[in-house]
């Protein structure tokens, strides 16, 4: 290893990569917030936020997806210094997500009173949960909005204005919710479902600030966005649509094979499913870190294939794993030596711990594969070769990693069955699967341009 290149390699990434990762932790920390001022009312609005959350998070991650094609497309125009085309291929994804935001809205409100009807749960719990949703749903055209503008800035590099927006949000979201939830300063006490409000306001908020930055910062003038005007162009949104698509259903396989096990687990009893929440929880914390890296190694890819340097997108690819997997050593380490505090830190029940503790344990194994999987998928995106991320994520997640869990956690035919424990190995087997094959598929890529 060239010792002088991977430091190099490091400073720059990490230069993207940091402000990133502190919008990420501020955005897991409004949803915190949100569960904690909700829980001061009650145990049923925690409750009603908590399971609004868990069907709300997934729909606008998969879209999110879908916007981040914008990140790469953005990286290979600057680096082939096509400044021009960037705000016609940022306006067209505009297009999408405002069209998919207003459908949210109307296909919610037709759908809504029919599930309502047929879901069975308490009935305040079930009526918390609904208004959370009629009022979060307004800002989901201000956060796809939002979304097209962070990846415009971070395709040109420039991602310290996605940790700024974020902590506006947070500023802004932790009064909107003591107002809506407590109905202070002559506002209605919603409850839980005034955290619905908060958001929405929080999500428009963030919109308009950062339209407000890309209108008049410097730092994004050689590639103005706002000068002219681009109607709708169904050949460029079909491109757009055709790398955003693949990696919109990846994120959406990844969340939902989580949210499935929860479910397969239900039946072992509330402490079981504690355990594998908590394990969860504090996973997806750690997950923070390769998902920075992994979206600041999609810029540097993007650019450098921009300028056609492709040795120099290989470099990258390569140092960076290396600096994933040193990264995943330390976080492992830590999991593995504090996993007892950890896991004290989300309950008293000491029975809880200890499941949680052995689950973390798998989980520490499973960051190296993590760290591989996500950035190896990044660095595809930057090739925009989509595509085979999707493909390879389903396979791997839910052919073999979902079946070796349902093998080892419910059936005694390897051994005894494993319940939670079971399920976690299969996530180990599915993350490295998808390691593996990302890995494969990223070195197919390059070779193909070594050879164009």
């Amino acid at each position: 290893m060239h010792w002088q290149k991977f430091t190099s390699n490091t400073k720059s990434l990490m230069k993207l990569a940091y402000p990133i990762l502190i919008a990420q932790l501020v955005q897991n920390l409004m949803g915190f917030a949100d569960t904690v001022m909700a829980g001061r009312v009650s145990a049923t609005d925690m409750a009603a936020v908590a399971i609004a959350s868990s069907i709300w998070l997934p729909l606008i991650l998969s879209v999110a997806g879908l916007i981040m094609a914008l990140a790469s497309i953005v990286s290979q125009f600057a680096g082939a210094n096509k400044f021009d085309q960037v705000a016609k291929a940022t306006q067209q994804t505009a297009w999408i997500a405002l069209v998919i935001g207003l459908l949210f809205i109307a296909l919610y409100f037709a759908i809504a009173p029919f599930i309502f009807e047929n879901v069975s749960l308490d009935l305040v719990l079930k009526q918390l949960m609904f208004d959370y949703l009629t009022y979060i749903i307004w800002g989901a055209p201000g956060f796809f909005l939002y979304l097209v503008l962070r990846n415009y800035s971070e395709g040109l590099s420039h991602t310290k204005p996605t940790m700024i927006i974020s902590l506006i949000g947070l500023i802004v979201n932790v009064p909107a919710n003591y107002i809506f939830i407590y109905g202070e300063f002559g506002a209605p006490a919603l409850g839980g479902a005034g955290c619905g409000i908060a958001t929405a306001i929080v999500y428009w908020v963030m919109f308009l600030s950062t339209l407000g930055y890309t209108y008049f910062a410097k730092a994004l003038s050689h590639a103005p966005l706002l000068t002219k005007f681009y109607p709708p162009s169904w050949s460029q949104i079909k491109g757009i649509l055709a790398i955003g698509i693949p990696i919109s259903l990846s994120l959406l396989f990844e969340v939902s094979l989580f949210s499935v096990v929860a479910i397969i687990l239900a039946p072992f009893g509330a402490e079981i499913v504690a355990s594998h929440q908590i394990a969860l929880s504090f996973s997806g914390l750690v997950f923070m870190v390769p998902l920075s890296l992994s979206m600041a190694v999609t810029i540097r890819v993007g650019f450098a294939v921009g300028k056609n340097k492709h040795s120099e997108a290989k470099d990258i690819c390569s140092y960076s794993v290396i600096f994933g997997v040193i990264i995943a050593l330390l976080t492992a380490t830590l999991s593995l030596v504090f996993r007892n505090q950890i896991a004290a830190i989300y309950t008293i029940d000491q029975h809880v711990i200890d499941l949680a503790v052995s689950l973390m344990f798998v989980a520490a194994l499973f960051q190296f594969s993590d760290a591989i999987q996500v950035i190896s998928a990044g660095a595809l995106r930057g090739y925009k070769d989509t595509q085979a991320i999707l493909y390879i994520t389903f396979c791997s997640y839910w052919i073999v990693g979902l079946s070796v869990g349902l093998v080892l956690g419910l059936t005694d035919w390897i051994v005894p069955n494993m319940g939670a424990k079971g399920f976690w190995i299969g996530f180990v087997v599915g993350l490295t699967t998808a390691a593996v094959f990302l890995a494969w598929r990223l070195k197919v890529v390059q070779r193909r341009y070594e050879y164009a």
